[in-house]
């Protein structure tokens, strides 16, 4: 069934990787990366544009999904995707939700259960849409500038960039995280330090001492 919207949507080119990829971002189980490819074979040229395309459609689908996740719960994935993919995913996002996203946007495991489950998880919205902006362009874009410089031979190149993504993407996410959490840590350091320093003790000529606000 699902297979026969994807072929349907196929006939509206651009317009039907838009909605494709809105919907990833939401609800439907099919990835959008293989309509892209599909599109993209019949007209390598227009690769980059199509990446855009539904670049910008996940991205407007991403809040979507989140406030789904919010209002019904996890239960709505149980209905559509794999129970293996929805708990992958929910050990992925307790452990660190940032780390999840990120490379959840280039895993086998549909985005959409990532977007719904910051909603559940109660994620802040902004950092979802910030790093969802970061993996989702990673994917659409490779996709399309291997189709733009390489033709249709891209179409064979394609079937793993997924697993090209994550090797080469994966280091650099952690180091930015590992590098985030040591400035965090410092910031909250100083932080704590200088509302110790506000309160100074002042000793009076009687012997007393008050405290003084800097």
């Amino acid at each position: 069934m699902f297979q026969a919207v994807v072929d349907f949507l196929k006939e509206f080119g651009p317009l039907g990787l838009f909605i494709h990829a809105f919907l990833d971002a939401v609800i439907f189980p099919i990835p959008a990366f293989f309509l892209q490819v599909s599109l993209s074979i019949l007209n390598p040229s227009t690769a980059l544009w199509l990446a855009t395309v539904g670049y910008i459609a996940c991205l407007l689908g991403t809040p979507v999904g989140y406030y789904l996740g919010k209002v019904m719960g996890k239960s709505v994935l149980y209905r559509f995707l794999k129970k293996e993919w929805i708990d992958a995913a929910t050990v992925r996002f307790q452990k660190n939700g940032e780390a999840a996203i990120l490379i959840g946007s280039f895993t086998p495991i549909p985005f959409k259960v990532f977007t719904i489950l910051s909603g559940v998880l109660n994620f802040p919205l902004w950092r979802l849409i910030g790093y969802a902006a970061i993996g989702r362009g990673l994917k659409f874009y490779i996709v399309g500038l291997l189709f733009y410089f390489y033709g249709r031979a891209a179409e064979s190149m394609v079937k793993d960039v997924s697993l090209y993504i994550f090797v080469g993407a994966v280091p650099v996410i952690i180091v930015y995280l590992l590098l985030r959490k040591r400035h965090n840590k410092k910031k909250a350091i100083a932080e704590t330090q200088a509302e110790t320093e506000q309160a100074t003790p002042i000793k009076k000529s009687d012997g007393t001492t008050v405290q003084i606000d800097s």
